[in-house]
């Protein structure tokens, strides 16, 4: 009822753990508090909060134009209706090293298990889009080194994701990725990687889990959970999922109303009432006080 009983330390904690286990870890994209407890509900290890599904639910391209509120706010709102951890996207950390550490602070309070923190200029563009830019090395360490200073909970994960790929090639992201773990970073993010063979040459560059983006409509083919296993990755997310199959359904739906002038024919691949209520968990609210939920869960329709 209500939110997760685990606290944001212990959140933290299983994180880290999860990340040391040896195994590939799958965090899908929640797109609003309550996709975040059906991830949990189906066995997942974690869920992820993208910066792309939090602008386009705002109705905004990913290009840097969410602000740290927003971000904060929405993602605690995620956070706290699971007891999985939850990675969310800082994006560039929202400023200059000073606003880089008060967003972490910001994102502790909101009671995240980390974030990750990229390379990009301002604006910035999605991951998987061409025509990308790096700041110099320097900048992108002294982000890195602000976020790692500025967190009181030494288990909120500061993840360093690099895009350099993208525009000097694998061996730059290699070196990069080597020197934002020196400047404190807690996991590699390399994104837009295009085969196995450099998740593995990132693999080989540093000795802290690294991420592994699975995204549709990308630069990275969708590798299977086995096939990243085998080249050393720590974590997979499916950033965009759900948003994407849920606006499809959405769309369709909409169509078919517009076209048959009823939904009857779309109700069979509906979440139903009871279904939906038992997310929710209106039974235990019932149970909490009577005097103010007093109702019978309905059937299956």
């Amino acid at each position: 009822m209500l939110y997760s009983k685990v606290t944001p330390e212990q959140k933290r904690l299983k994180l880290r753990e999860l990340l040391n286990s040896g195994t590939v870890q799958q965090f899908p994209g929640a797109f609003n508090p309550l996709s975040a407890r059906l991830i949990e509900e189906k066995g997942f290890a974690g869920v992820y909060i993208s910066g792309a599904v939090l602008a386009n639910d705002l109705g905004l391209p990913d290009i840097g134009l969410t602000t740290l509120t927003e971000v904060a706010t929405r993602a605690g709102q995620i956070a706290r209706m699971t007891d999985l951890p939850s990675l969310v996207d800082a994006d560039t950390g929202f400023g200059e090293p000073m606003n880089v550490a008060r967003s972490i602070q910001e994102l502790e309070n909101a009671g995240l298990a980390g974030c990750h923190i990229e390379d990009q200029f301002n604006p910035k563009r999605c991951g998987h889009l061409d025509g990308k830019n790096v700041v110099d090395l320097d900048t992108a360490t002294k982000r890195i080194r602000a976020a790692a200073d500025s967190r009181r909970d030494p288990n909120f994960l500061i993840m360093a994701r690099t895009d350099v790929r993208a525009v000097e090639g694998i061996q730059a992201a290699q070196d990069r990725a080597k020197a934002l773990v020196d400047a404190g970073a807690d996991a590699i993010f390399p994104e837009a990687m295009a085969t196995l063979d450099e998740f593995q040459a990132i693999r080989d560059a540093v000795d802290v889990p690294i991420l592994a983006n699975m995204t549709e409509f990308g630069k990275s083919d969708l590798f299977t959970v086995d096939q990243l296993q085998t080249v050393g990755v720590n974590m997979v997310i499916y950033p965009v999922t759900l948003l994407r199959i849920a606006m499809g359904a959405a769309e369709g739906t909409l169509e078919t109303i517009k076209r048959l002038g009823t939904q009857e024919v779309r109700v069979g691949a509906m979440l139903t009432r009871s279904r939906l209520y038992d997310l929710v968990d209106y039974e235990a609210y019932n149970q909490f006080d009577t005097g103010v939920f007093n109702f019978e869960i309905p059937g299956t329709r």
